[in-house]
Order: structure tokens, then sequence, then C-alpha cells
């Protein structure tokens, strides 16, 4: 994958980001939008990591560090494109940027359904610890 180019994201690449997400990305939540992406990319603008190939967008993850916790959400990688090294790219990216801030565990959100995403964290040394369980509380502006 030479041509593989990662990097983060800017504001001009959201409109783009959001649409993949609808074709690669599994399930939506309630942030998925422009406003909610474009906090994202404001707040901490290396957070938001694209893959592209040839010009085109194949892949992102977001690597969210709060200071305390790294936390990976938006693992997709385009159908067409899938189990040839862009998810690992993804993965690798990620896990380098939270070595550099001092992050020291990283966990991901992974939909039960999901199979295929499971088996994607699995191969990439994930694990699934099931005492826990995820809590939500949708917050009203």
């Amino acid at each position: 994958m030479n041509d593989l180019r990662v990097r983060a994201a800017t504001p001009a690449d959201l409109d783009a980001v959001l649409a993949f997400w609808k074709t690669a990305a599994e399930g939506t939540s309630i942030s998925d939008d422009r406003a909610g992406v474009e906090r994202l990319v404001e707040r901490d603008p290396q957070a938001l990591i694209l893959a592209e190939l040839d010009g085109e967008l194949v892949g992102t993850v977001i690597a969210g560090f709060d200071g305390w916790r790294c936390h990976l959400y938006r693992l997709a990688v385009h159908p067409e494109r899938r189990r040839r090294g862009i998810g690992s790219a993804l993965l690798t990216a990620a896990e380098e940027r939270f070595v550099a801030l001092g992050g020291r565990r990283a966990d991901a959100m992974v939909l039960v359904r999901n199979e295929g995403g499971q088996r994607a964290w699995e191969a990439g040394g994930y694990h699934p610890e099931e005492q826990w369980r995820r809590w939500v509380k949708p917050l009203s502006s």
C-alpha cells in the first residue's frame, strides 16, 4: 500500500467524511453530523485521521484523547477496499498519536452486531471486556 496516505482531517474534508460514513461505517450516533464533527476537528485537529488512496478517501478513525484515556471511534474502511491493510494503517497512526500524548491504553466502541468490525479489532490486538456495559444519555441543547 505504498500510495496510501494517512493524515489528519481538515475542515474542508468534513462533508466528504460524513458522506463516506454513510457507505463505510456501521450505524450512526447523535453527533454524526456536520456540527458535531466540525467541533471535534476544531477542538482537536489531529483526532480525525483519514486514509487516502490516489486522492480518494478510503478510511477513517477518530483517535480521541481526553488527557487520561484513549478512545477510538469510527474505524471505517470503504467496503471495496477492506482487507488490504488500510484499517491497520489507521490503527497504527492512532496508536502512535496516543503514545506521543502519553496514553497507556486504547479502547474502541464496536457494535455487537458488527461481526466484521469485531474481527478487525481482534486482528489489531484488541479484545472485548465483557464485564463493562456502556451507559448513555442524550443531552439536549
